[in-house]
């Protein structure tokens, strides 16, 4: 399947991430985000605080939906199966704390399984949950507002990145004519769509976008016959970069500090945590952390070094990661070798936050002011 892209910048349409609620919000309402993605099960349940949210309960369990679909094309029965046992306990949690604003959204897994829909029938049949298709459009530009509080004022060219179970999305964003102060902002309006509109608000402008049908789970399956770890692990990287080769950027610009580019995923995160040697994951440390493209090179080699069997036992990476983390650092690798800086910003954060504040800003909910 190729990287869906739009062809120039100009040809995107505006596409709002939530249509205006038709109820206004009590004061203190909760919000619920549901992120159905080809490897995990993710919700938050929030209330508004100031321009953000305060997480009041969450949910994140790897389903692992997207299990031999690339061989056959469809949502096996037992992944199907597991998944709605978790969203059985995602409805428990939205009624135990009476949430009326929810928006439930389903990935790359269900925008390519045969028998999605299907699937999806049975879930609101048996959980009275009803979960949204989103296209590649709408989960980037969800990913991107939730790391706009990470943009540095300094920057004037980002890269945010998105790499999910089955695909990885990429957005190119240009900042140089947005004022230093504004520039979180002006990411954050871009939950409207990445069209530029007639405003006399500052703009940040979408160069380009590619979302990339390879993530953690589908580039691994790929490449499942291969027997060496390391040749795996270098064929899996080529084989992303080849897939950049129409959206890499600045080929031959030299590392510069006013582009920067946010990582949102479990593979970021998780290897933002072993450089920090952390035992118990810690989403205070992790969270806008920066890496040096030699900090990420020197975790993913002693990756390499464990094996298979070192990094099923290594508690810096845990069970549910381990599996997949190789596919994982094999596109960020190639990612830090396409963009032209040597520092990387790491996300703990992602779709369900940016479904969070795309509902709370269409109800007007969030105050005004800087992050």
């Amino acid at each position: 399947m190729a990287p869906q892209r739009p062809k120039g910048a100009g040809a995107l349409e505006k596409k709002t991430a939530l249509s205006p609620a038709p109820v206004p919000p009590r004061s203190g309402e909760l919000y619920a985000a549901l992120d159905l993605g080809t490897n995990s099960c993710r919700m938050l349940i929030a209330q508004p605080k100031g321009n953000g949210f305060h997480v009041v309960d969450s949910f994140s369990k790897s389903v692992q939906l997207g299990a031999g679909l690339e061989k056959t094309g469809r949502l096996s029965r037992g992944s199907m199966t597991r998944t709605i046992q978790a969203l059985r306990i995602c409805q428990q949690k939205l009624r135990r704390n009476k949430v009326r604003r929810m928006r439930l959204v389903a990935t790359e897994a269900c925008r390519r399984a045969l028998n999605a829909q299907d699937f999806l029938r049975r879930v609101q049949r048996e959980t009275g949950l009803r979960l949204d298709i989103i296209k590649p459009q709408e989960e980037a530009q969800l990913a991107v507002i939730s790391c706009a509080p990470l943009v540095s004022r300094n920057t004037e060219n980002l890269l945010v990145v998105d790499i999910g179970g089955g695909s990885t999305e990429l957005v190119w964003i240009d900042l140089t004519d947005v004022p230093r102060k504004d520039r979180p902002q002006s990411i954050m309006r871009l939950h409207n769509g990445f069209k530029q509109v007639m405003t006399d608000l500052p703009q940040a402008r979408v160069v380009d976008w590619i979302s990339v049908p390879l993530g953690v789970a589908t580039l691994r399956d790929q490449f499942n016959d291969v027997e060496d770890d390391a040749a795996r692990f270098a064929l899996m990287s080529w084989f992303f970069e080849e897939n950049l080769s129409d959206f890499a950027p600045y080929h031959d610009t030299q590392p510069h500090e006013k582009f920067q580019i946010v990582g949102t995923s479990g593979t970021v995160t998780t290897v933002a945590a072993s450089h920090l040697g952390l035992k118990r994951y810690d989403r205070t440390k992790v969270d806008g952390l920066h890496m040096t493209s030699d900090q990420i090179d020197r975790v993913i080699r002693s990756y390499l070094a464990l094996g298979p069997a070192g990094r099923r036992a290594d508690p810096r990476i845990g069970q549910d990661r381990q599996a997949l983390i190789m596919s994982g650092s094999a596109i960020l690798q190639a990612l830090m070798r396409c963009w032209p800086t040597d520092r990387l910003s790491v996300a703990d954060r992602g779709l369900r936050e940016g479904l969070l504040y795309a509902q709370m800003n269409a109800d007007g909910v969030l105050e005004d002011g800087e992050f």
